[in-house]
């Protein structure tokens, strides 16, 4: 699909890529941006429509999709990291990673998928992460989440084909974003993130790739 022509949706757009993304939709031309948030009033990018969205929150993700009727290009970016392991972590805390990766990404693709279909078919995107194919102690929660995501990502894209939606999945490796401003290891430019992936939704990719170390993990799978 052409961004030029869309009109977007993008969760978590007060900060990180969310931000990004809404920005380098109205930069390519897109006929409107939802900027949604579960702070909105720390949306700051003018020239965007926001939104008020928790998507772990039923109510506030029906209201979207009341609210936004128009939307022909979903960005599911809203997310978060709690740092937990999987024994002996904060089982409320690991719940809250796959009710917001799982079930909240789920609930938006629920919810949008007739509003996409009315609208002529459209896109999604997911934003995964490399995380979706490897495990990392201190962050087992998040894996687990995300490669929930993922699999949630290629089933969704078989069930909604026959409505002409393109569902993208973006896979990437730790970027310089509040996510992880504690970390001190090599970090993406989300700029360039985003770049990669609108240029892969416009080439109708099922998925991106956004860096190497994506591109080296996934081809490691069928290792030991």
């Amino acid at each position: 699909m052409q961004i030029s022509d869309s009109i977007a949706l993008v969760t978590g757009a007060n900060r990180g890529l969310g931000r990004h993304f809404a920005r380098q939709l109205l930069e390519r031309g897109a006929r409107k941006v939802y900027a949604t948030a579960r702070t909105p009033e720390l949306v700051d990018i003018p020239g965007v429509e926001v939104l008020r969205l928790d998507i772990t929150d039923p109510a506030q993700v029906a209201a979207a999709a009341a609210g936004a009727p128009d939307v022909s290009l979903l960005i599911n970016n809203g997310g978060i990291s709690t740092a937990q392991n999987l024994v002996t972590g904060d089982l409320e805390k690991i719940q809250l990673e796959m009710r917001t990766h799982f079930f909240g990404t789920l609930d938006m693709i629920r919810a949008f998928a007739p509003v996409l279909g009315a609208n002529g078919g459209g896109a999604i995107l997911n934003v995964l992460s490399v995380m979706s194919w490897m495990s990392f102690v201190g962050a087992n929660a998040y894996s687990a989440a995300k490669a929930a995501q993922w699999s949630l990502t290629n089933g969704v894209r078989l069930e909604l084909a026959g409505q002409g939606t393109l569902v993208t999945g973006l896979h990437l490796g730790p970027s310089d974003t509040d996510m992880t401003a504690g970390l001190d290891i090599p970090k993406n430019d989300p700029a360039a993130v985003v770049r990669a992936a609108l240029d892969g939704i416009e080439a109708r990719q099922d998925e991106v790739l956004a860096d190497e170390l994506t591109v080296q993990v996934k081809a490691a799978l069928a290792g030991a």
